[in-house]
């Protein structure tokens, strides 16, 4: 063992406690001097489980203590809170918990459904699930379904498939099916849904055009004629026609891509489908809108209990939006933008959303020039052009039926989108029709219709907290609810201060004759004070810790037998910002003045 000059081995002995006043402004910023309390670690899991950014959560905390000084955390603290306590799931214990989710889902509501498919090592492979309000949803608005599976939510890379339908604010098979462009797909539509029809994302398809034909010189042309002849084609035939004139005018008639795309044109192109009911859409793009509502809770690095508790709470917002529409519907009355007493008739039957889309075409009759090309019995046919821009005019046929009070425009857009158009509603002008057939009024759209799903919570898992955590909560709850009645005056406030001093003179009275060692026998052992066990504190130990402690008179030998090596201890005291207090040897080779 090395000596200094004197001869002599320093021992230092490590105080674990300040042996100085710190400076408060320091002092704040050492970890040891940072805490959350139950009250602020309530509030981040709750912001969490909102989709609320931690960094937002911390301003909040600023902005309530009224500056960063007056808060003994900073943001980094709340980051780590919520990565090592909040979402702190181990992949082996996410299934489990996504599993007993789904299992707590049923047993509050049989009408939840659930399948997981599992790999032979029993890890999941495929979850599928729908909560009893969805379900009952689906009865009314399961006629058009878009279906989008272009969305990765969680940390496995799994894919995420929304099923996703339009409600009357904007199990049978469903009468039509969007996706995109997926081969696959279509082959198991047409095996599972033979009735139903099924179409290709349209928006897909568009926006491939510049990938697929930027090899050509006149690509910014093609696109826009090609863009031009899809949605311009106001008949199969003259689809047809503009197609192979587009191909003829730009060379393209061997283009494989082009070619293809034709020979599946009755699964994209408008004028091809228009004539089913599509409730509006044309494109998963109302998946796609989900998705981005998604984001607002859903992140990449999310767990499957994690993605399943915030889909929870997008379907809560949807609820809560749709509940909001229902009273806005029955409270306000959106004034109508035209004399027609058609107007009024829609105006007092549909949903807010939906009358202003009737309106929008209301509207559009000021465009339109209505003129009869011929009649006989009561059936008339009527040319509209519509002035769409200050160069084109849009031409389209409608026929009227007086004795059947049948109109039906070549557009097509009640069909397809269940709203009457501008076009037919010229004609019904220009014959004076003053009331519209309850046919061309959907039950779809109405506002007066009670439906079933509106009657049933969307599914929302109780949060699973400890103990002290729920109790914390409940006071809070309580404390709130007084402090809301004492405000109100002077007197009231001065009486609750009485209270809480009071209160929390007989709390500290109580907590001081439990303080130290307590027990727990067999007898008064529960499920909440088990719960409430907490394990010991863990000793860090320099090297490899050994696993025979050895004996009291082993350690004394041992003792003795170092005495003999050490002619003369000094003890010099060090600070370390720890929470465990050891002692060690150190040896230094000299020690200068000591």
């Amino acid at each position: 063992m090395p000596e200094n000059f004197t001869g002599t081995t320093p021992r230092l002995q490590v105080v674990l406690d300040h042996s100085h006043p710190c400076c408060p402004s320091k002092a704040e910023m050492l970890k040891q001097h940072r805490e959350l309390s139950m009250s602020i670690r309530r509030t981040i899991e709750n912001n969490d489980e909102a989709g609320i950014r931690p960094s937002k959560t911390y301003q909040s905390f600023v902005a309530a203590a009224g500056g960063h000084r007056e808060l003994n955390f900073i943001e980094k603290d709340v980051r780590n809170y919520i990565t090592r306590e909040v979402r702190n799931v181990s992949e082996q214990e996410d299934a489990k918990e996504f599993g007993k989710y789904l299992l707590r889902m049923k047993e509050k509501n049989p009408n939840f459904f659930f399948e997981l498919q599992l790999e032979e090592d029993q890890s999941i492979k495929l979850a599928f699930w729908a909560d009893a309000r969805s379900r009952a949803a689906c009865e009314y608005f399961g006629d058009v379904i878009s279906f989008d599976t272009t969305y990765n939510t969680n940390r496995y890379n799994l894919v995420c498939g929304s099923f996703v339908g339009v409600n009357h604010h904007g199990g049978n098979a469903p009468k039509g099916f969007l996706t995109d462009q997926c081969a696959s797909m279509k082959r198991a539509l047409e095996a599972c849904m033979p009735t139903t029809v099924h179409r290709w994302c349209i928006w897909h398809i568009m926006k491939k055009i510049p990938s697929k034909l930027n090899g050509y010189k006149a690509h910014a042309d093609i696109e826009q004629q090609m863009s031009h002849v899809v949605w311009n084609s106001h008949s199969k035939d003259s689809f047809d026609r503009n197609w192979n004139d587009f191909l003829v005018n730009f060379g393209l008639a061997d283009n494989k891509w082009l070619s293809d795309l034709y020979e599946d044109r009755h699964i994209w192109v408008p004028i091809y489908l228009d004539h089913h009911f599509w409730a509006g859409m044309r494109s998963t793009q109302r998946s796609e809108s989900m998705h981005s509502f998604f984001n607002k809770y859903i992140t990449r690095n999310s767990s499957l209990i994690q993605f399943v508790k915030q889909y929870d709470n997008c379907l809560g917002s949807r609820e809560q939006a749709e509940r909001e529409s229902d009273a806005a519907d029955f409270h306000t009355v959106i004034p109508c933008a035209t004399k027609s007493p058609i107007e009024t008739q829609f105006q007092d039957a549909y949903t807010q959303a939906k009358f202003r889309e009737v309106q929008a075409q209301f509207r559009g009759k000021a465009n339109c020039i209505t003129r009869l090309k011929n009649s006989a019995l009561g059936y008339s046919v009527y040319e509209v052009g519509e002035q769409v821009s200050s160069s084109i005019l849009d031409k389209f046929a409608v026929t009227y039926d007086s004795v059947a009070a049948e109109v039906k425009c070549q557009c097509l857009l009640f069909e397809s989108r269940g709203i009457l158009c501008r076009h037919a509603l010229s004609v019904l002008s220009f014959e004076q029709v003053s009331q519209v057939s309850p046919r061309y009024i959907l039950e779809r759209w109405s506002k007066k219709v009670k439906r079933r799903h509106t009657h049933i919570k969307s599914s929302h898992d109780e949060p699973l907290m400890e103990p002290r955590s729920k109790r914390f909560d409940q006071l809070v709850f309580r404390s709130q609810n007084i402090c809301e009645f004492a405000f109100e005056s002077e007197e009231l406030t001065a009486i609750l201060h009485r209270a809480y001093d009071n209160v929390m003179a007989e709390m500290e009275a109580v907590k001081a004759k439990r303080k130290g060692t307590s027990s727990l026998s067999h007898e008064d052992a529960n499920l909440e004070s088990i719960n409430e066990l907490q394990s010991p504190p863990r000793i860090r130990t320099r090297g490899r810790p050994k696993n025979r402690l050895g004996s009291k008179l082993e350690k004394q030998i041992a003792n003795a037998t170092k005495k003999k090596k050490t002619k003369v201890l000094s003890e010099v005291n060090v600070m370390f910002f720890k929470s465990v207090p050891i002692e060690f040897i150190f040896l230094v080779n000299c020690l200068a003045n000591a």
